[in-house]
């Protein structure tokens, strides 16, 4: 399956958690907490594209094996999203983070740009 964008899916436990997946359909990213509905899940990660260019990564090694994560701490210092692999260089894991920056990036342009439309939508509607 291919497609940029948002999933929800079911975890293990029967809650729900979202993936970030690029165009190529690789996850770039998941979140860390499950959700009890796929609504709450996609708003989690509305307030993610929120938080946007204040987002910082924690790259750290793997505990168990070889490879880099990197993880974005929220602010209690529970991690909000999280790398969906390990990757066997620290530049690779840096650059799989920027990567994730951009997608989510172009994720609140699009949003900005559907809100904006919808907007005038409402706006021409009103007016005649």
């Amino acid at each position: 399956m291919r497609g940029e964008g948002l999933f929800t899916e079911r975890a293990p436990n029967g809650r729900f958690q979202w993936q970030l997946k690029a165009m190529n359909g690789r996850v770039v990213a998941v979140s860390s907490s499950v959700h009890e509905s796929s609504g709450d899940a996609e708003r989690a990660f509305a307030e993610l594209v929120a938080l946007g260019p204040a987002l910082v990564a924690r790259i750290t090694h793997v505990r168990d094996g070889l490879g880099w994560t990197w993880v974005v701490p929220g602010p209690r210092g529970n991690p909000l999203v999280k790398s969906s692999r390990a990757y066997e260089r620290y530049a690779t894991c840096q650059n799989a983070f920027r990567r994730f920056m951009a997608l989510l990036a172009r994720m609140s342009e699009a949003a900005e740009a559907a809100g904006a439309a919808a907007a005038a939508a409402a706006g021409s509607e009103g007016g005649s």
